[in-house]
Protein backbone atom coordinates (compact mmCIF):
# COMPACT_ATOMS: atom_id res chain seq x y z
CA UNK A 1 0.00 0.00 0.00
CA UNK A 2 1.58 3.28 -1.03
CA UNK A 3 1.72 6.45 1.31
CA UNK A 4 -0.80 8.31 -0.30
CA UNK A 5 -3.54 5.30 0.23
CA UNK A 6 -2.34 4.50 3.64
CA UNK A 7 -3.02 8.25 4.50
CA UNK A 8 -5.74 8.26 2.78
CA UNK A 9 -7.86 5.56 4.82
CA UNK A 10 -6.10 6.85 8.22
CA UNK A 11 -8.08 10.17 7.63
CA UNK A 12 -11.07 8.42 6.90
CA UNK A 13 -11.14 6.40 9.97
CA UNK A 14 -10.22 9.01 12.14
CA UNK A 15 -13.69 11.17 10.65
CA UNK A 16 -14.83 8.01 11.46
CA UNK A 17 -13.95 8.12 15.20
CA UNK A 18 -14.94 11.70 15.26
CA UNK A 19 -18.17 11.26 14.02
CA UNK A 20 -19.25 8.24 16.44
CA UNK A 21 -17.60 10.41 19.45
CA UNK A 22 -19.94 13.41 18.31
CA UNK A 23 -22.81 10.68 18.25
CA UNK A 24 -21.83 9.69 21.50
CA UNK A 25 -21.74 12.90 22.78
CA UNK A 26 -25.19 13.84 21.93
CA UNK A 27 -26.49 10.55 22.74
CA UNK A 28 -25.03 11.29 26.37
CA UNK A 29 -26.28 15.24 26.00
CA UNK A 30 -30.04 13.73 25.08
CA UNK A 31 -30.23 11.27 28.14
CA UNK A 32 -30.76 14.41 30.09
CA UNK A 33 -33.18 15.18 27.77
CA UNK A 34 -31.07 18.83 26.72
CA UNK A 35 -32.30 20.09 23.56
CA UNK A 36 -30.07 22.15 21.57
CA UNK A 37 -32.52 25.08 21.25
CA UNK A 38 -31.28 26.17 24.79
CA UNK A 39 -34.55 28.44 24.65
CA UNK A 40 -35.14 27.96 28.65
CA UNK A 41 -31.36 29.07 29.53
CA UNK A 42 -31.11 32.27 31.74
CA UNK A 43 -28.76 34.67 31.59
CA UNK A 44 -25.91 33.97 34.82
CA UNK A 45 -26.86 37.33 36.18
CA UNK A 46 -30.75 37.86 34.89
CA UNK A 47 -32.68 40.01 36.72
CA UNK A 48 -35.53 39.51 34.50
CA UNK A 49 -36.45 37.25 31.68
CA UNK A 50 -39.49 36.02 29.56
CA UNK A 51 -40.55 32.63 29.03
CA UNK A 52 -43.08 32.58 26.47
CA UNK A 53 -46.23 34.57 27.39
CA UNK A 54 -44.31 35.21 30.99
CA UNK A 55 -42.55 37.55 32.11
CA UNK A 56 -40.24 36.49 35.51
CA UNK A 57 -38.60 39.28 37.95
CA UNK A 58 -36.18 37.54 40.79
CA UNK A 59 -37.59 37.61 44.00
CA UNK A 60 -37.10 35.44 47.23
CA UNK A 61 -39.53 32.92 49.06
CA UNK A 62 -39.93 33.59 52.56
CA UNK A 63 -39.47 29.86 54.46
CA UNK A 64 -41.72 29.58 57.67
CA UNK A 65 -39.99 28.94 61.07
CA UNK A 66 -36.66 30.41 59.53
CA UNK A 67 -35.09 34.34 58.94
CA UNK A 68 -33.99 32.66 55.52
CA UNK A 69 -35.05 32.77 52.08
CA UNK A 70 -35.08 30.83 48.59
CA UNK A 71 -33.51 32.75 45.69
CA UNK A 72 -36.09 31.97 43.31
CA UNK A 73 -37.89 33.93 40.01
CA UNK A 74 -41.54 34.61 39.78
CA UNK A 75 -44.19 35.75 37.45
CA UNK A 76 -47.68 36.67 37.64
CA UNK A 77 -49.91 34.39 36.55
CA UNK A 78 -54.03 34.48 36.01
CA UNK A 79 -56.62 32.11 35.38
CA UNK A 80 -60.55 32.62 35.38
CA UNK A 81 -62.22 30.88 38.10
CA UNK A 82 -64.80 29.11 36.42
CA UNK A 83 -63.49 28.49 32.92
CA UNK A 84 -67.16 28.03 31.73
CA UNK A 85 -67.53 31.76 32.67
CA UNK A 86 -63.75 33.08 31.13
CA UNK A 87 -65.35 36.83 31.76
CA UNK A 88 -65.65 36.22 34.89
CA UNK A 89 -64.24 36.45 38.28
CA UNK A 90 -60.37 36.16 37.77
CA UNK A 91 -57.65 34.45 40.31
CA UNK A 92 -54.02 35.16 40.63
CA UNK A 93 -51.77 32.03 40.88
CA UNK A 94 -48.75 32.30 42.94
CA UNK A 95 -45.86 30.98 40.13
CA UNK A 96 -42.29 30.80 41.35
CA UNK A 97 -38.93 29.34 39.47
CA UNK A 98 -35.93 27.87 40.95
CA UNK A 99 -33.60 27.74 38.24
CA UNK A 100 -31.27 24.75 37.27
CA UNK A 101 -27.70 24.29 38.94
CA UNK A 102 -26.16 23.84 35.70
CA UNK A 103 -27.30 25.08 31.68
CA UNK A 104 -31.17 24.00 31.61
CA UNK A 105 -32.56 21.64 29.45
CA UNK A 106 -35.95 22.34 27.31
CA UNK A 107 -38.18 20.21 30.40
CA UNK A 108 -39.36 21.44 33.82
CA UNK A 109 -39.85 19.68 36.85
CA UNK A 110 -43.36 20.44 37.98
CA UNK A 111 -43.58 19.56 42.26
CA UNK A 112 -46.94 18.81 43.14
CA UNK A 113 -47.58 19.31 46.42
CA UNK A 114 -49.68 17.22 49.09
CA UNK A 115 -52.56 17.41 51.24
CA UNK A 116 -54.99 18.30 49.82
CA UNK A 117 -54.13 22.33 50.82
CA UNK A 118 -50.46 22.05 50.85
CA UNK A 119 -48.51 24.95 48.81
CA UNK A 120 -45.98 23.88 46.41
CA UNK A 121 -43.59 27.07 47.35
CA UNK A 122 -44.30 27.02 51.16
CA UNK A 123 -43.43 23.36 51.00
CA UNK A 124 -40.42 23.79 48.86
CA UNK A 125 -37.76 23.76 51.45
CA UNK A 126 -38.68 20.20 52.30
CA UNK A 127 -38.36 18.85 48.85
CA UNK A 128 -35.27 21.37 47.98
CA UNK A 129 -32.91 18.45 48.48
CA UNK A 130 -34.54 15.44 47.21
CA UNK A 131 -34.94 16.65 43.88
CA UNK A 132 -31.20 18.38 44.25
CA UNK A 133 -29.64 15.96 41.86
CA UNK A 134 -32.34 15.85 39.14
CA UNK A 135 -32.71 19.70 38.87
CA UNK A 136 -28.99 20.29 37.81
CA UNK A 137 -30.15 20.52 33.87
CA UNK A 138 -33.47 21.39 34.54
CA UNK A 139 -35.68 24.47 36.55
CA UNK A 140 -38.06 23.77 38.70
CA UNK A 141 -41.96 25.36 38.59
CA UNK A 142 -43.66 26.02 41.62
CA UNK A 143 -47.34 26.76 41.45
CA UNK A 144 -49.63 26.90 44.17
CA UNK A 145 -52.35 25.21 43.25
CA UNK A 146 -55.74 27.04 43.42
CA UNK A 147 -56.83 27.47 47.09
CA UNK A 148 -53.64 27.02 48.50
CA UNK A 149 -51.02 29.63 49.98
CA UNK A 150 -50.93 32.58 48.37
CA UNK A 151 -53.24 31.34 45.23
CA UNK A 152 -56.73 33.01 46.54
CA UNK A 153 -56.46 30.85 49.46
CA UNK A 154 -59.49 29.45 51.11
CA UNK A 155 -58.58 29.54 54.75
CA UNK A 156 -61.35 29.63 57.47
CA UNK A 157 -60.21 30.47 60.86
CA UNK A 158 -63.52 29.23 62.40
CA UNK A 159 -62.55 25.59 60.75
CA UNK A 160 -58.94 25.82 61.93
CA UNK A 161 -60.41 26.40 65.71
CA UNK A 162 -62.47 23.53 65.30
CA UNK A 163 -59.86 21.20 64.21
CA UNK A 164 -57.23 22.31 66.28
CA UNK A 165 -59.73 20.96 69.09
CA UNK A 166 -58.66 17.36 68.37
CA UNK A 167 -62.16 16.01 69.03
CA UNK A 168 -65.20 15.47 66.89
CA UNK A 169 -68.76 17.16 67.79
CA UNK A 170 -71.63 17.00 65.41
CA UNK A 171 -73.18 20.37 65.31
CA UNK A 172 -69.80 22.32 66.81
CA UNK A 173 -68.51 20.67 63.39
CA UNK A 174 -71.60 21.67 60.84
CA UNK A 175 -71.39 25.05 62.68
CA UNK A 176 -67.59 25.76 62.15
CA UNK A 177 -68.05 24.76 57.93
CA UNK A 178 -71.13 27.31 57.77
CA UNK A 179 -69.14 30.21 58.85
CA UNK A 180 -65.81 28.75 56.57
CA UNK A 181 -67.98 28.60 53.55
CA UNK A 182 -69.19 32.14 54.46
CA UNK A 183 -65.74 33.40 55.05
CA UNK A 184 -64.91 31.94 51.54
CA UNK A 185 -67.77 32.96 49.63
CA UNK A 186 -66.67 36.30 49.95
CA UNK A 187 -63.66 35.96 47.54
CA UNK A 188 -64.45 32.16 45.54
CA UNK A 189 -66.85 30.25 44.74
CA UNK A 190 -65.85 26.89 46.23
CA UNK A 191 -67.27 24.85 43.19
CA UNK A 192 -64.19 25.38 41.34
CA UNK A 193 -61.16 24.32 43.32
CA UNK A 194 -61.34 20.70 42.79
CA UNK A 195 -58.24 18.89 41.14
CA UNK A 196 -59.84 19.18 37.93
CA UNK A 197 -59.70 22.83 37.94
CA UNK A 198 -56.07 22.41 38.90
CA UNK A 199 -55.11 20.04 35.92
CA UNK A 200 -56.30 22.76 34.00
CA UNK A 201 -54.41 25.87 35.06
CA UNK A 202 -51.32 23.70 35.02
CA UNK A 203 -52.02 23.12 31.08
CA UNK A 204 -52.82 26.56 31.09
CA UNK A 205 -49.24 27.51 32.13
CA UNK A 206 -47.18 24.97 30.05
CA UNK A 207 -49.05 26.49 27.38
CA UNK A 208 -48.20 30.37 28.29
CA UNK A 209 -44.77 29.15 28.82
CA UNK A 210 -44.48 28.09 25.46
CA UNK A 211 -45.55 24.31 25.53
CA UNK A 212 -42.13 22.68 27.01
CA UNK A 213 -42.43 19.20 28.12
CA UNK A 214 -43.32 18.58 32.16
CA UNK A 215 -41.43 16.27 34.63
CA UNK A 216 -44.46 15.85 37.57
CA UNK A 217 -43.41 15.20 41.13
CA UNK A 218 -46.19 14.34 42.78
CA UNK A 219 -46.49 13.77 46.19
CA UNK A 220 -49.34 12.02 48.27
CA UNK A 221 -52.34 14.16 47.09
CA UNK A 222 -49.88 15.37 44.20
CA UNK A 223 -50.05 12.26 42.91
CA UNK A 224 -53.88 12.17 42.31
CA UNK A 225 -53.16 15.65 40.42
CA UNK A 226 -50.45 13.87 38.23
CA UNK A 227 -52.51 11.05 37.10
CA UNK A 228 -55.61 13.03 36.02
CA UNK A 229 -52.88 15.46 34.44
CA UNK A 230 -51.49 12.52 32.67
CA UNK A 231 -55.27 11.19 31.36
CA UNK A 232 -56.10 14.35 30.10
CA UNK A 233 -52.72 16.07 28.64
CA UNK A 234 -50.17 13.14 28.19
CA UNK A 235 -48.39 15.18 25.29
CA UNK A 236 -47.65 17.49 28.03
CA UNK A 237 -45.86 14.58 29.99
CA UNK A 238 -42.09 13.41 29.54
CA UNK A 239 -41.70 11.59 33.07
CA UNK A 240 -43.91 11.40 36.42
CA UNK A 241 -42.53 10.33 39.49
CA UNK A 242 -45.46 9.35 42.42
CA UNK A 243 -44.17 9.56 45.55
CA UNK A 244 -47.03 7.93 48.07
CA UNK A 245 -49.39 7.66 45.61
CA UNK A 246 -53.20 8.01 45.70
CA UNK A 247 -54.64 5.80 42.92
CA UNK A 248 -57.91 7.20 40.54
CA UNK A 249 -60.17 4.48 42.10
CA UNK A 250 -58.95 5.38 45.52
CA UNK A 251 -62.30 7.40 47.59
CA UNK A 252 -59.91 9.50 50.04
CA UNK A 253 -60.62 8.78 53.52
CA UNK A 254 -62.66 5.33 52.85
CA UNK A 255 -59.58 2.90 53.92
CA UNK A 256 -57.54 5.54 55.82
CA UNK A 257 -58.46 3.15 59.50
CA UNK A 258 -57.40 -0.18 57.30
CA UNK A 259 -54.35 1.27 56.56
CA UNK A 260 -53.05 2.98 60.06
CA UNK A 261 -54.28 -0.02 61.54
CA UNK A 262 -52.19 -2.27 58.95
CA UNK A 263 -48.94 0.12 59.08
CA UNK A 264 -49.52 -0.16 62.92
CA UNK A 265 -49.12 -3.42 62.82
CA UNK A 266 -46.11 -4.13 60.64
CA UNK A 267 -44.70 -1.27 62.60
CA UNK A 268 -44.79 -3.63 65.87
CA UNK A 269 -43.85 -6.46 64.12
CA UNK A 270 -40.28 -4.89 63.97
CA UNK A 271 -40.54 -4.17 67.90
CA UNK A 272 -41.32 -7.98 68.48
CA UNK A 273 -38.55 -9.23 66.47
CA UNK A 274 -35.91 -7.53 68.52
CA UNK A 275 -35.19 -8.95 72.17
CA UNK A 276 -35.03 -5.56 74.01
CA UNK A 277 -38.03 -4.19 72.37
CA UNK A 278 -40.49 -6.93 72.59
CA UNK A 279 -39.28 -7.25 76.09
CA UNK A 280 -40.32 -3.64 77.01
CA UNK A 281 -43.72 -3.86 75.01
CA UNK A 282 -44.79 -7.51 74.83
CA UNK A 283 -48.43 -5.94 72.84
CA UNK A 284 -48.17 -2.63 71.75
CA UNK A 285 -51.26 -2.76 69.85
CA UNK A 286 -53.52 -4.22 72.91
CA UNK A 287 -51.63 -1.44 75.21
CA UNK A 288 -52.69 1.31 72.13
CA UNK A 289 -56.93 -0.06 71.96
CA UNK A 290 -56.60 -0.24 75.84
CA UNK A 291 -55.40 3.72 75.98
CA UNK A 292 -58.28 4.08 73.37
CA UNK A 293 -60.70 2.14 75.47
CA UNK A 294 -59.87 4.03 78.46
CA UNK A 295 -60.22 7.55 76.72
CA UNK A 296 -63.22 7.13 75.75
CA UNK A 297 -64.74 6.27 79.06
CA UNK A 298 -62.67 9.29 80.91
CA UNK A 299 -61.41 11.64 78.60
CA UNK A 300 -58.86 14.25 80.10
CA UNK A 301 -57.15 17.81 80.11
CA UNK A 302 -53.29 17.76 79.73
CA UNK A 303 -51.08 20.26 80.31
CA UNK A 304 -47.78 20.22 77.90
CA UNK A 305 -44.81 22.49 76.81
CA UNK A 306 -45.14 22.89 73.32
CA UNK A 307 -41.89 22.08 71.75
CA UNK A 308 -41.38 24.58 69.20
CA UNK A 309 -42.00 27.91 71.29
CA UNK A 310 -42.14 26.56 74.74
CA UNK A 311 -45.24 27.83 76.02
CA UNK A 312 -47.80 26.13 78.16
CA UNK A 313 -50.41 24.56 76.37
CA UNK A 314 -53.60 22.71 77.59
CA UNK A 315 -55.23 20.61 75.56
CA UNK A 316 -58.40 17.86 75.66
CA UNK A 317 -57.29 14.35 75.25
CA UNK A 318 -59.75 11.77 74.01
CA UNK A 319 -59.52 9.01 72.13
CA UNK A 320 -60.18 10.54 69.05
CA UNK A 321 -57.16 12.90 69.67
CA UNK A 322 -55.14 10.56 70.72
CA UNK A 323 -56.02 8.28 67.68
CA UNK A 324 -55.49 11.46 65.39
CA UNK A 325 -52.10 11.95 66.97
CA UNK A 326 -50.92 8.49 66.86
CA UNK A 327 -51.84 8.69 63.08
CA UNK A 328 -49.53 11.53 62.38
CA UNK A 329 -46.63 10.02 64.72
CA UNK A 330 -46.81 6.69 61.89
CA UNK A 331 -45.56 9.12 59.51
CA UNK A 332 -42.28 8.68 59.41
CA UNK A 333 -39.84 6.65 60.93
CA UNK A 334 -38.36 8.69 63.02
CA UNK A 335 -41.57 9.60 64.80
CA UNK A 336 -43.07 6.10 64.68
CA UNK A 337 -40.12 4.48 66.67
CA UNK A 338 -41.25 6.38 69.77
CA UNK A 339 -45.09 4.86 69.83
CA UNK A 340 -45.10 2.32 71.96
CA UNK A 341 -43.65 3.88 74.65
CA UNK A 342 -44.98 6.73 74.44
CA UNK A 343 -48.42 4.46 74.66
CA UNK A 344 -47.04 3.49 77.41
CA UNK A 345 -46.28 6.66 79.16
CA UNK A 346 -49.90 7.63 78.49
CA UNK A 347 -51.19 4.58 80.66
CA UNK A 348 -49.09 4.99 83.36
CA UNK A 349 -50.78 8.87 83.18
CA UNK A 350 -48.15 10.74 81.50
CA UNK A 351 -49.53 12.34 79.14
CA UNK A 352 -47.06 14.64 78.11
CA UNK A 353 -44.55 12.71 75.88
CA UNK A 354 -47.87 12.58 73.24
CA UNK A 355 -48.95 15.65 73.35
CA UNK A 356 -46.27 17.02 73.46
CA UNK A 357 -45.15 16.33 69.78
CA UNK A 358 -48.12 18.19 69.06
CA UNK A 359 -45.92 21.29 67.34
CA UNK A 360 -43.30 19.24 66.19
CA UNK A 361 -45.42 16.89 64.39
CA UNK A 362 -47.70 19.53 62.53
CA UNK A 363 -44.90 21.69 61.33
CA UNK A 364 -45.15 21.81 57.89
CA UNK A 365 -48.60 20.74 57.59
CA UNK A 366 -50.10 23.99 59.04
CA UNK A 367 -51.34 25.36 56.03
CA UNK A 368 -53.90 22.34 56.03
CA UNK A 369 -55.81 23.26 59.37
CA UNK A 370 -58.89 24.91 58.17
CA UNK A 371 -57.84 24.99 54.97
CA UNK A 372 -61.23 24.75 52.58
CA UNK A 373 -59.72 23.72 49.87
CA UNK A 374 -59.59 20.66 51.34
CA UNK A 375 -63.33 20.32 51.06
CA UNK A 376 -63.48 21.66 47.57
CA UNK A 377 -61.30 18.32 46.56
CA UNK A 378 -63.28 16.03 48.74
CA UNK A 379 -66.77 16.71 48.52
CA UNK A 380 -66.41 16.75 44.61
CA UNK A 381 -64.42 13.64 44.10
CA UNK A 382 -65.02 11.50 46.65
CA UNK A 383 -67.63 12.49 49.25
CA UNK A 384 -70.72 10.71 48.02
CA UNK A 385 -69.09 7.52 48.11
CA UNK A 386 -67.87 8.04 51.49
CA UNK A 387 -69.54 5.06 53.20
CA UNK A 388 -68.84 4.00 57.53
CA UNK A 389 -67.65 0.40 57.14
CA UNK A 390 -68.75 -1.40 60.65
CA UNK A 391 -65.40 -3.83 60.21
CA UNK A 392 -63.23 -0.62 60.56
CA UNK A 393 -65.71 0.22 63.60
CA UNK A 394 -63.13 -1.10 66.33
CA UNK A 395 -59.65 -0.31 64.53
CA UNK A 396 -57.97 2.54 65.93
CA UNK A 397 -59.52 5.41 63.50
CA UNK A 398 -62.66 3.88 63.22
CA UNK A 399 -65.24 6.19 61.18
CA UNK A 400 -63.93 8.95 62.77
CA UNK A 401 -62.65 10.83 59.54
CA UNK A 402 -65.63 9.64 56.80
CA UNK A 403 -68.11 11.15 60.00
CA UNK A 404 -66.47 14.36 59.98
CA UNK A 405 -66.39 14.35 56.07
CA UNK A 406 -69.95 13.66 55.27
CA UNK A 407 -71.01 15.60 58.05
CA UNK A 408 -68.80 18.70 56.32
CA UNK A 409 -70.06 17.85 52.75
CA UNK A 410 -73.72 18.29 53.83
CA UNK A 411 -72.90 21.82 53.82
CA UNK A 412 -69.96 22.45 51.20
CA UNK A 413 -70.64 23.10 47.50
CA UNK A 414 -69.76 20.53 45.21
CA UNK A 415 -67.66 21.11 42.24
CA UNK A 416 -67.67 18.81 38.98
CA UNK A 417 -66.26 15.24 38.94
CA UNK A 418 -65.85 14.44 35.32
CA UNK A 419 -67.40 10.93 34.15
CA UNK A 420 -63.68 9.35 33.58
CA UNK A 421 -62.39 10.99 36.94
CA UNK A 422 -61.65 6.91 38.43
CA UNK A 423 -60.19 5.47 35.36
CA UNK A 424 -56.84 4.16 36.23
CA UNK A 425 -53.71 5.74 34.70
CA UNK A 426 -52.50 4.35 31.86
CA UNK A 427 -49.94 5.11 28.71
CA UNK A 428 -46.56 4.51 28.53
CA UNK A 429 -45.28 7.88 29.82
CA UNK A 430 -42.27 6.76 32.21
CA UNK A 431 -43.56 6.27 35.03
CA UNK A 432 -41.37 6.44 38.71
CA UNK A 433 -43.78 4.71 42.03
CA UNK A 434 -42.08 4.80 45.21
CA UNK A 435 -44.04 3.74 48.28
CA UNK A 436 -42.76 3.08 52.06
CA UNK A 437 -43.54 -0.33 53.27
CA UNK A 438 -44.96 1.36 56.36
CA UNK A 439 -46.65 3.89 54.84
CA UNK A 440 -50.16 4.79 57.04
CA UNK A 441 -52.08 6.56 54.40
CA UNK A 442 -51.12 5.42 51.10
CA UNK A 443 -49.37 1.52 51.43
CA UNK A 444 -47.41 -0.05 48.81
CA UNK A 445 -50.17 -2.08 47.62
CA UNK A 446 -51.79 1.60 46.00
CA UNK A 447 -48.28 1.82 44.37
CA UNK A 448 -49.15 -2.03 42.77
CA UNK A 449 -52.37 -1.06 41.58
CA UNK A 450 -51.14 1.61 39.61
CA UNK A 451 -48.18 0.46 38.49
CA UNK A 452 -50.61 -2.49 36.45
CA UNK A 453 -52.06 0.14 34.14
CA UNK A 454 -49.04 1.78 33.20
CA UNK A 455 -46.71 -0.02 30.50
CA UNK A 456 -43.65 1.83 31.51
CA UNK A 457 -43.61 1.77 34.92
CA UNK A 458 -41.09 1.09 37.77
CA UNK A 459 -42.42 0.62 41.68
CA UNK A 460 -39.50 0.71 44.52
CA UNK A 461 -40.69 -0.10 47.80
CA UNK A 462 -38.39 1.00 50.47
CA UNK A 463 -38.20 -0.79 53.33
CA UNK A 464 -39.05 0.49 57.41
CA UNK A 465 -40.43 3.92 55.48
CA UNK A 466 -43.42 5.36 56.40
CA UNK A 467 -45.28 8.41 54.06
CA UNK A 468 -43.33 10.82 51.55
CA UNK A 469 -40.11 8.89 50.67
CA UNK A 470 -38.63 10.33 47.90
CA UNK A 471 -35.95 12.72 49.92
CA UNK A 472 -34.52 8.84 52.20
CA UNK A 473 -31.14 7.58 51.30
CA UNK A 474 -30.57 7.24 47.61
CA UNK A 475 -33.51 7.53 46.45
CA UNK A 476 -33.01 11.62 45.09
CA UNK A 477 -30.19 10.02 43.02
CA UNK A 478 -32.28 7.47 41.52
CA UNK A 479 -35.23 9.92 40.78
CA UNK A 480 -32.52 12.20 38.81
CA UNK A 481 -31.50 8.93 36.60
CA UNK A 482 -34.61 8.14 36.37
CA UNK A 483 -35.36 11.65 34.55
CA UNK A 484 -32.53 11.85 32.58
CA UNK A 485 -32.59 8.23 30.98
CA UNK A 486 -36.41 7.77 30.91
CA UNK A 487 -36.36 4.01 31.57
CA UNK A 488 -37.70 3.00 34.76
CA UNK A 489 -37.35 -1.04 34.39
CA UNK A 490 -33.64 -0.43 33.52
CA UNK A 491 -33.19 1.36 36.84
CA UNK A 492 -30.95 -0.25 39.48
CA UNK A 493 -32.89 0.19 42.90
CA UNK A 494 -30.76 -2.11 44.83
CA UNK A 495 -29.23 0.65 47.04
CA UNK A 496 -32.94 1.27 48.49
CA UNK A 497 -32.11 -2.13 50.15
CA UNK A 498 -29.98 -0.64 52.43
CA UNK A 499 -33.15 1.50 54.12
CA UNK A 500 -34.58 -0.02 57.01
CA UNK A 501 -36.83 0.95 59.97
CA UNK A 502 -34.97 2.87 62.91
CA UNK A 503 -35.33 1.24 65.92
CA UNK A 504 -38.15 1.44 68.54
CA UNK A 505 -37.44 4.14 71.79
CA UNK A 506 -37.38 1.47 75.05
CA UNK A 507 -36.81 4.83 77.29
CA UNK A 508 -36.54 8.05 76.83
CA UNK A 509 -32.83 7.40 75.95
CA UNK A 510 -33.39 5.57 72.90
CA UNK A 511 -33.66 2.26 71.93
CA UNK A 512 -31.70 -0.57 72.90
CA UNK A 513 -27.75 -0.55 72.33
Amino acid sequence: MNQKKRIAIIAFLVIVMLGYAALQKRTAGSAHGESPSGRYRIAANAEVFRFGELEFHACELARAHSAATTEAYCAPFRVPENRAAPGGRQIDLRLALIRSAQAADDDFIVYLAGGPGQSAIDTWPQMAASLGPARKHRHVLLLDQRGTGESNALDCKAMAEQEEALDFDVERTRAATRTCLEQVSQHADPRFYTTTDAVEDLEALRQALGAPQFDLVGVSYGTRVAQQYLRRHADGVRSIVLDSVAPNSLVLGNEFARNLDDALKAQFAYCAKAPACAKAFPDPYASLMQLRDSLSAAPRSVQFPDPVNFTLQTRRLDAAAMAGLVRMFAYSPETAALIPHTIQQSLAGNDVPLMGQIGVLSEGVEALVGNGMQLSVLCAEDADLLKPDPQTAQTLLGNLLVDVARTQCEIWPRGMRPADFREPASGDAPVLILEGELDPVTPPRYGEEVAKTLANAKLIVARGQGHNVIGRGCLPRLVSEFMDRREPKSLDASCVDELGPIPHFIDFNGAAP
